[in-house]
């Protein structure tokens, strides 16, 4: 073992304290996955007896790092620049790099996003340090190993795997949307508020974004409060017609398991469950689904659960909050027409006195 890596093993890293949580913004507000993580982070925050942070990057956005309080947070760093208005790799790291070499957290949090994982990667890069990817469980030794305890699924999705970042600070992870609690909005929260110089300027940044294509027709499982998913029992492609009726009539989305999906009866992006999406709606129906432990680790934080299946026996009743027992091709249709009775506008007459 070199030199070099031999003081890095047996480096002290007291003076690395406190949890900082990264505040993910699309178009101007935060990502839910935000608050989740700052929710997570002050339980780990408080079981490790310090503060939790947040760093808010952005162009106007001071209003976030009030909301960042909020939602448990102890002290924020804020970075307003034009430059930051759109995220970009290298801008953001940069700020992000500067706090961390400054502040010096133990743990730092991103969520499991198309900019949490560039984001993460890039700054664990050049720390060095080390990163935990997908993470769907936290956790920390007490003093004095004080080691985050990042775990995920593992080995074809057959088992957890719990990794540790022994030799290095800080700790990173990314962890995924859907599978933390949010702590409940507070705007009687007070605390700190650090302003944070952006040392980029447009010159020095080398991509632009030009626009932001909005995909059409894709479905967003991560933020949807309804989800109406189904299973093998669907027996093909077609009947996910009638879920999407009944999912169209609530306001919600189409769902799916993994079977479904591996069966080509819908798109991966419906799929819910290790391999798919994490969700914590707060309406989930489970149509013709058995409820295998790999579907239920991605919907079972929903709050509330039905569950529709001709076997009485299925898992997925031992977890659902309703259970309807019987022939779904009867009891979805005959839902859905319930939906649209009670959501059909009526107009009452109005006397106005003089």
């Amino acid at each position: 073992m070199s030199a070099k890596r031999e003081a890095e093993r047996t480096q002290d890293w007291s003076d690395y304290r406190g949890v900082l949580v990264f505040v993910e913004l699309r178009g101007g507000e935060a990502k839910k996955v935000s608050w989740q993580l700052l929710g997570e982070g002050k339980r780990l925050a408080d079981k490790l007896d310090v503060q939790l942070m947040a760093l808010v990057i952005g162009d106007n956005v001071a209003h976030l790092a009030k909301e960042a309080l909020y939602y448990g947070a102890d002290k924020v760093f804020l970075c307003e620049a034009p430059e930051l208005r759109e995220y970009r790799t290298r801008p953001y790291s940069r700020v992000a790099m500067k706090v961390i070499n400054e502040t010096k957290p133990e743990i730092c949090l991103f969520g499991a996003t198309g900019t949490g994982r560039d984001l993460a990667g890039a700054i664990a890069t050049h720390l060095p340090t080390g990163l935990t990817a997908d993470t769907t469980e936290l956790d920390v030794e007490p003093p004095p190993s004080r080691l985050l305890l990042a775990s995920r699924p593992a080995f074809s999705e057959k088992m957890m795997a719990t990794i540790l970042c022994k030799q290095y600070r800080p700790q990173m992870a990314t962890a995924r949307a859907g599978v933390f609690q949010a702590l409940p909005r507070d705007d009687s929260r007070r605390g700190e508020i650090v302003k944070v110089e952006n040392t980029m300027s447009e010159e020095q940044i080398a991509t632009q974004v030009l626009d932001f294509i909005q995909e059409t027709g894709k479905v967003n499982l991560e933020e949807a409060e309804i989800i109406v998913a189904g299973g093998r029992g669907l027996g093909g492609p077609e009947p996910f017609a009638m879920l999407k009726e009944l999912a169209d009539a609530l306001g919600g989305v189409v769902g799916a398991s993994r079977a479904a999906v591996d069966a080509g009866w819908i798109k991966h992006e419906h799929q819910v469950g290790q391999t798919g999406y994490t969700v914590r709606p707060k309406l989930y129906f489970a149509i013709g689904i058995s409820g295998a432990v790999q579907h239920l680790v991605g919907m079972s934080n929903s709050e509330v659960i039905v569950a529709i299946n001709k076997d009485a026996d299925a898992p997925i009743f031992q977890t659902a909050h309703y259970r309807i027992v019987g022939d779904l091709f009867k009891i979805v249709p005959a839902i859905t027409a319930e939906v649209k009775k009670k959501r059909t506008l009526t107009v009452e007459r109005v006397e106005v006195h003089e």
